[in-house]
């Protein structure tokens, strides 16, 4: 029932992502409407590989953005602006974090351009050397866009006895928040360069329509990883050979996102393998609820996915039927 915005795709048509606007609308017809930041018995698994995960953002991208066309409804309650301004916003965060780092590059070149504290001798043959405050404060921004949440989300949970059990105990957690940091780490950049081509790729007017998402598991190939983030390897080899020419300690601090960058066609095809989240698990690293105390539904469906197949009257299998995999066992 939720009305098509004017205009052509991409900002205009379908309301890809409804629910913030549905509850605007609720409100201004006079319902009180409630946010449940912990709802049990609901949950939706990450997508399986990193393609799925950036093809979804690009949709969600597109949705948030269609929201800037609701905006300007008249009789929006004001926290229903700011709910949608802010997903909006979130956005934002990429391409000001690219603008962050090629910025970081240019002021090692050219320091006139920006505060003093940036030495720079180039005409004789010198090296240019960054002031390591500002290096430092440009490597603390970036560190505190991948890490700030997490610690907090740690925290919460440590204040909790229920959650660190849930989780599979403080330190297990710990070292499941270490190994997630990690990968996140080298993720991070991969997310924020394909943020920044679907915000161009929208803003030129493209539409990601709305595909089924992929929810098997399933290893990537070497050609298919190389075919999908060839680009983010070559963005790394030249944010890092613009960070060395510029100044070689500049690159130091840029190493979380430079290596994230260039190993992303490894990080693509290793994330994506089934035996490895396996191993893990069994090691009690990266744990959630539902596999430390399964809820019902899931006890009941693993029964069922575990069950063998009743056999079919007049027929003779070609082979021995195997059972699946139950989930969260």
């Amino acid at each position: 029932g939720l009305p098509h915005l004017p205009g052509r795709k991409p900002f205009g048509g379908h309301i890809m992502s409804q629910d913030f606007v549905e509850a605007a609308l609720m409100r201004r017809a006079g319902w009180e409407v409630r946010m449940a930041p912990l709802l049990g018995g609901s949950y939706e698994e990450t997508p399986p590989t990193l393609s799925d995960l950036i093809a979804r953002d690009r949709r969600w991208c597109q949705g948030n953005l269609q929201h800037l066309m609701v905006l300007p409804s008249r009789g929006l309650h004001w926290i229903s602006r700011l709910h949608l301004l802010r997903g909006v916003s979130s956005y934002l965060t990429a391409p000001i974090w690219l603008a962050l780092l090629v910025m970081g590059v240019i002021l090692a070149l050219r320091p006139d351009l920006g505060v003093a504290g940036w030495s720079h001798a180039r005409g004789d043959g010198a090296v240019a050397h960054a002031d390591s405050g500002a290096v430092l404060g440009i490597f603390a921004i970036s560190m505190g866009f991948l890490l700030a949440p997490k610690l907090m989300a740690f925290a919460a949970m440590l204040a909790d006895p229920d959650e660190r059990r849930a989780f599979g105990g403080a330190r297990r957690a710990f070292g499941g928040l270490m190994l997630e940091m990690a990968l996140s780490t080298l993720i991070a950049p991969i997310l924020m360069l394909n943020q920044v081509r679907a915000l161009a790729s929208i803003l030129a007017g493209r539409d990601s329509g709305w595909p089924a998402q992929s929810r098997d598991e399933g290893r990537v190939s070497l050609a298919e990883a190389a075919r999908r983030h060839l680009g983010d390897t070559l963005a790394g080899l030249a944010l890092a050979a613009a960070a060395l020419w510029a100044a070689p300690d500049l690159l130091l601090w840029m190493s979380p996102v430079v290596a994230g960058l260039i190993g992303a066609i490894p990080v693509a095809m290793l994330s994506a393998r089934r035996d490895l989240g396996l191993k893990a698990r069994r090691a009690g690293l990266l744990l959630i609820p539902e596999e430390t105390s399964p809820p019902p539904v899931i006890v009941h469906l693993n029964a069922l996915l575990t069950r063998p197949p009743e056999p079919t009257p007049h027929a003779t299998p070609r082979r021995a039927p195997v059972a699946a995999e139950p989930l969260f066992s």
